[in-house]
């Protein structure tokens, strides 16, 4: 879209300093986009986003507002046309109610939607999850697309896969029933990596720097699909500029990897004295059940071990064009900037 076409055309993007979220906003910028962007706290905000964007000037503005609160949703959603639903309810570990993780989840979403219309925005794009998709499922290895659900009622599933799911679904639903006229499309990217720009990055990019910095010795025979946040955002950015897309899902996601390959490709692309503490041998699985039995964050994933969950995101491909870089390269430069910005020590 050119820039003459966007001049007029002013996006608000919850969660501004967030991982995806900040990769976007400087897409949409180099597009000539307005942005008003939502932030939990403006002082510490309001510095990193104009360390991060110094040339930005009147293009971009940070609103205070919260997924939990009405407060700064109608001045943030004044006078945008589309908006980008990024933020997420963020927990250190895994909650002892699941409710504390869903209802902020499913709530925000659906506060993020009732401003939105009342402000006449016209699409509203959702960052959901592959946490939405790919979940609930007993076999081994299998293969999903846009037109899968997760289970949430599975055995299996945790609360941060029941948080997304609840989320998306009640978007749906919510649109369908309120404001048929708004265009909804959802974003379900899976793991996220590819370069941070500070100390304060999503917790997929968590799983590279522990297996940089020797906080897992060994790997736990678990995987995800790789996407690159610069690709995750172009995806959303053809999202909200593509027309005719309401009720669209499109899946962000490359190839699957365990987090074994993903060391070989550490170990591989970076010098010997940076990968001294990379893994190079899988947990047994015996390991990961007892670990389990002290450690909270372990015993939620006890169940994906061994799982391989392949995903088909030919769909953005042919429907918009989307492409996707090497899985090698994100995971580098998720690499190369971790240490660069002094969050791994080598």
């Amino acid at each position: 879209m050119a820039n003459n076409d966007t001049e007029q055309r002013k996006v608000l993007v919850t969660g501004g300093t967030g991982y995806i979220a900040g990769e976007l906003i400087a897409q949409l910028l180099a597009r000539g986009w307005r942005v008003n962007a939502t932030v939990r706290s403006l002082g510490k905000s309001e510095r990193i986003m104009r360390e991060r964007f110094p040339d930005a000037g009147d293009s971009l503005r940070l609103f205070e507002a919260e997924l939990m609160s009405d407060a700064g949703w109608a001045e943030a959603n004044h006078g945008c046309t589309h908006v980008a639903h990024v933020a997420s309810p963020i927990a250190a570990a895994t909650p002892k109610d699941e409710n504390d993780m869903i209802v902020p989840a499913r709530e925000g979403t659906l506060r993020a939607l009732r401003f939105a219309k009342e402000a006449g925005v016209k699409r509203f794009v959702q960052t959901s999850s592959m946490a939405a998709v790919a979940y609930g499922r007993s076999e081994k290895s299998y293969i999903v697309d846009e037109s899968d659900w997760t289970d949430i009622s599975h055995p299996d599933v945790y609360p941060y896969v029941k948080s997304k799911t609840i989320s998306e679904r009640a978007a749906r639903d919510w649109v369908a029933e309120n404001a048929p006229e708004m265009e909804f499309v959802s974003v379900n990217p899976s793991m996220v990596l590819g370069p941070v720009h500070s100390a304060d990055f999503s917790a997929s990019v968590e799983a590279v720097k522990q297996v940089l910095d020797g906080s897992m010795p060994m790997a736990p025979d678990l995987g995800f699909a790789v996407v690159d946040t610069r690709d995750v955002a172009q995806l959303h950015v053809k999202c909200l500029e593509e027309p005719g897309l309401g009720g669209e899902r499109f899946l962000a996601a490359g190839r699957f990897m365990k987090i074994i390959e993903i060391a070989g490709v550490l170990r591989d692309g970076l010098p010997s004295a940076q990968t001294r503490k990379v893994p190079k041998r899988i947990m047994p699985n015996l390991m990961v059940k007892v670990l389990a039995l002290f450690n909270p964050g372990v015993a939620s994933i006890k169940s994906e071990i061994g799982k391989s969950r392949h995903v088909d995101a030919s769909h953005a491909k042919d429907r918009l064009g989307w492409q996707t870089r090497p899985e090698e390269e994100s995971i580098l430069d998720c690499a190369k900037s971790l240490i660069a910005h002094g969050v791994v020590k080598v």
